[in-house]
């Protein structure tokens, strides 16, 4: 295990050619040109809060894993990914980003869960059968959409809504429900192959000179939810809760502390023990998900290590 001090909460790049910068919960993204230079800090998220203690080794884990499934999905639509200098680093096209985030749903958990459970019976315009438990499969997969919010939390939309706002033009939202669909579809296929089921993720897109991209991060633990394949027919009959391999159990732990975001909740503070925990079942995600060993990288120095290799991919870019 690396020394807890060890992890990137921020960079501070002031980088040659730098236009922009943006932190987001995760990711501190610099424009550097036509590019876009995305650091996965090892900061963590749970109910649209960061967390003020970051995960050693989980912004190299994301980034990984990212990376991994780029590569696999590239011959389905090209993707905005052009280098990866750093193990916390990824460089590729600045896109202009479409505002909708293309959820897919092929079972029924979380958001669609708790909806489900209140009553309704469609979600964002889609319809979802009657007489699902939690965790059930879908008969098909069901896209959700959600506007992308520029801060708090994303909304529901329907693909009607967005087409006749204008948000997304007709025939660029048909092809992001395509791109949408063919990615799940080989997803579902890699997970399948580690024992896994691909329960729901998000995907987003951009464009740019005209042609569609994927872009951010695609089947990370951060965006996606994964159950073990193996006993889930027999924890469905027996109205068991599946076995996940997501983020979950920090939300989890952070429920037990009594914090879910909600006014008026202090946030509590992670000890060391469970800030190794997280990053330990982090380093499993990976491993489980890519089916890859994850190499430990040095973590000694962090912030200059990835300052010094972005530069040094810059300079030879």
């Amino acid at each position: 295990m690396s020394n807890l001090a060890d992890a990137v909460l921020e960079t501070h790049m002031n980088l040659p050619g730098q236009t922009a910068f943006y932190r987001g919960k995760v990711r501190d993204v610099y424009t550097v040109g036509e590019k876009l230079v995305m650091v996965a800090s090892d900061r963590i998220s749970a109910f649209d809060y960061v967390l003020p203690r970051p995960i050693p080794y989980k912004g190299q884990v994301l980034n990984q894993v990212a990376t991994h499934f780029l590569q696999a999905t590239a011959d389905i639509v090209p993707n905005w990914l052009e280098a990866v200098p750093d193990p916390n680093v990824a460089v590729g096209a600045a896109c202009e980003p479409f505002k909708v985030e293309m959820v897919i749903r092929g079972y029924l958990a979380g958001h669609a869960w708790r909806e489900y459970k209140s009553g309704k019976r469609e979600l964002c315009g889609v319809p979802m059968p009657d007489g699902l438990k939690e965790s059930d499969r879908f008969p098909e997969p069901i896209i959700t959409p959600a506007t992308k919010a520029e801060e708090g939390h994303d909304e529901d939309i329907s693909r009607e809504e967005i087409i006749a706002q204008g948000i997304v033009s007709e025939a660029d939202y048909i092809q992001l429900e395509q791109y949408t669909r063919a990615l799940f579809q080989r997803g579902t296929e890699m997970a399948a192959k580690q024992g896994l089921l691909l329960v729901d993720t998000k995907y987003e897109f951009g464009k740019r000179d005209g042609k569609i991209y994927l872009i951010d991060e695609i089947h990370t633990p951060d965006s996606s939810r994964y159950y073990y394949a193996e006993g889930y027919e027999e924890r469905q009959q027996q109205g068991e809760r599946q076995k996940q391999l997501s983020k979950e159990f920090v939300r989890e732990w952070l429920m037990a502390h009594g914090f879910q975001g909600k006014e008026g909740q202090i946030m509590p503070i992670m000890p060391d023990a469970f800030i190794e925990e997280v990053s330990a079942r982090y380093i499993e995600l990976y491993e489980r998900i890519t089916g890859l060993t994850f190499e430990r990288t040095d973590t000694t120095g962090i912030e200059d290590r990835i300052e010094r290799n972005v530069l040094a991919y810059l300079k030879k870019a």
